[in-house]
This record gives C-alpha cells, structure tokens and sequence, in this order.
C-alpha cells in the first residue's frame, strides 16, 4: 500500500508498512553556527569579515525519514565544508555571499528544490596606533549584530537584512499618557521619561539590485535619526517613525519588521534621604519589560510567508 508524504511543498509517494495515517510534514536540515573569519591580506593592509552562517536545505528527502535511505542527504558536514570554500573567495556583503550558498546548493542536488541560509555579521575596526589604524591588528567594534537571511523556493529569492542588540536611549523628548486605567493600574502618566530599547529590525528586499552594504549602512543610520528626532508619546509612535523612513528613502524595501523592548528607567523616590529628585536618578530596570513588535510595509505589497518561514519570534 502507499501513504502520501508532504515534505515542504512537493508531494511524494512511497510506500508505507502501516495504515496509521501519519505522515512526514515539512522539513529542513543543514549545518547551524559555522563561525567563518577571512582575512583578505592581498596587502600589508589585511581586512578582516567575521560570520556566523547557518545553511538549510529544503527538498526531497523523505526517504531518509522514513526508510533511513540517505541518497539524499548532503551530509551538514559537506555544507560546513562548502561555507569555508566558498569564503576563500571573499565574502562581501553577508546577503551576496548567502545567495551564492544558495545558488550552489540548489543547482548541485537536483532533489534540492530550496533552503535557508542566514548569517550574523560582527563589526571590527582597526585598533589606533599613534594616531593611525594599525594595519592588522584590529578590536571588536559593533554597537550592533547585522543580520541576513536568505530563502531559496524553487526559482524564487528572498533576501531579508537586518540588525539585533542595537541599544539607544533618549533623556528625554519622550512620555507616555492617555491609556486608559482600572483598580490594576498603578502606573503615573508623565510627560518627559527617559525612552530606552534594544533595536532588532528586519528588512525584506523586493528589488534584485542591490549594494547590500550600502544599503545596510544608509537604514542603520535612518532608524537611528528617525529615533531621536521626534517626541515619542509611546515606543509605538517611534518604532512607525522609524519603519516610514527608511520605506520612504529606499523604495528597494517592501516591507520592515521590529521587536523593541521598553527599557524601563523608573525615577528613585530620594525623599526618604531629604533630597529631591528631578528626574535625574533612575533605577534600570531589566524586568519584566514591555515588548512592542509590528510591521511597517507598503500598501498593496504582495506578502511573502516563506520569506519568514524559520524566524524565531517575530523578526
């Protein structure tokens, strides 16, 4: 007899030892956390591009779940390996050099009908050396964690940017006012707060044609101006300015997800020490917090689910 078997999208029929009606859904596999640093020392000036990259193939591979049939399965290990080559050649931008990662793999395995590839990028500039960037020695930098992802489905590919752990603050230009209130409660409404979070943003490309680097450097700097030039009367009111500009400067851009946590910094009551406190001394608190997730993308933009497809959390 013969039991249907879905593995992602394609459909598949093999036989089956028992009517149960249990059947192999969607899948993936691959090699997570390869830690890549290539040194270009072409010169005596070396560069330096330091990734974490993930690879996850998408496709036929039912056999190896349910007949231990392996005919299939390019072994994580092989990915590993293609990952180190393929960064001998240079890496660029982390989009370019997951999109080349997935053009490999899809043309290689004809069974291998997609995937995921996804990648952190860690900052390091060079260390000053009487009053000059020394030529390789070189400290970690990164007031951010850039991110990419890659998704191959069949013909089609979406590149996702983005950044994580981008911590900003404002002292002040920020309230929070008018919601409604219940015996629950407690919390007092104020005109000037401080505004604290830790950016996470992820950005979807509708355009082929990209400088991913450029790009990447003009949004960082967007997100961070769109921060702190308004009033905030809510992180919400914020997190809209900051996704409207960057769709506005970049029409390549379809659509921007974020997860911003509220940092709270709560003023100390100082009365009991005979002191006033004129919003000047805060205690940070870690947690709980709040946690303001949305998107902000085009009207009439087509949506693209397997894009997001493997995102833990909301971006």
């Amino acid at each position: 007899m013969t039991d249907t078997l879905i593995a992602n999208d394609s459909t598949t029929t093999v036989n089956s030892a028992d009517d149960s009606g249990i059947i192999l859904g969607a899948n993936q596999y691959g090699k997570a956390e390869v830690r890549v640093v290539k040194v270009t020392r072409d010169t005596a000036r070396h560069e330096i591009e330091d990734l974490n990259v993930t690879s996850q193939l998408r496709g036929d591979f039912a056999r190896a779940h349910l007949e231990g049939d392996n005919s299939h399965v390019v072994a994580t290990d092989t990915q590993k390996n293609t990952i180190f080559a393929f960064a001998r050649d240079g890496v660029g931008s982390p989009e370019a050099f997951l999109l080349r990662l997935a053009e490999h793999f899809t043309s290689s395995f004809d069974w291998v009908s997609g995937g995921r590839w996804e990648a952190e990028s860690f900052a390091w500039q060079r260390i000053e050396a009487h009053g000059a960037g020394h030529d390789h020695s070189f400290v970690r930098s990164g007031q951010e964690i850039r991110t990419a992802v890659v998704v191959a489905d069949g013909a089609d590919r979406h590149v996702i940017a983005g950044l994580k752990e981008l911590t900003v603050l404002k002292t002040t230009q920020s309230g929070f006012a008018g919601y409604p209130k219940d015996r629950y409660t407690t919390l007092q409404e104020t005109a000037d707060r401080i505004l604290a979070t830790d950016v996470a943003a992820r950005w979807r490309y509708t355009s082929p044609e990209v400088d991913y680097n450029a790009v990447y450097e003009n949004v960082r700097a967007l997100l961070l101006e769109a921060f702190t030039e308004q009033y905030s009367a809510a992180l919400q009111t914020t997190l809209f300015d900051m996704g409207r500009r960057v769709l506005e400067r970049h029409p390549e851009i379809g659509e921007i997800r974020f997860s911003m946590p509220n940092k709270h910094h709560f003023v100390v009551d100082l009365a009991p020490f005979g002191l006033d406190n004129p919003n000047e001394v805060f205690y940070a608190a870690d947690r709980p917090y709040g946690l303001i997730e949305a998107t902000v993308t085009r009207d009439g933009l087509a949506p693209a689910p397997v894009a997001w497809e493997g995102i833990a959390g909301f971006c």
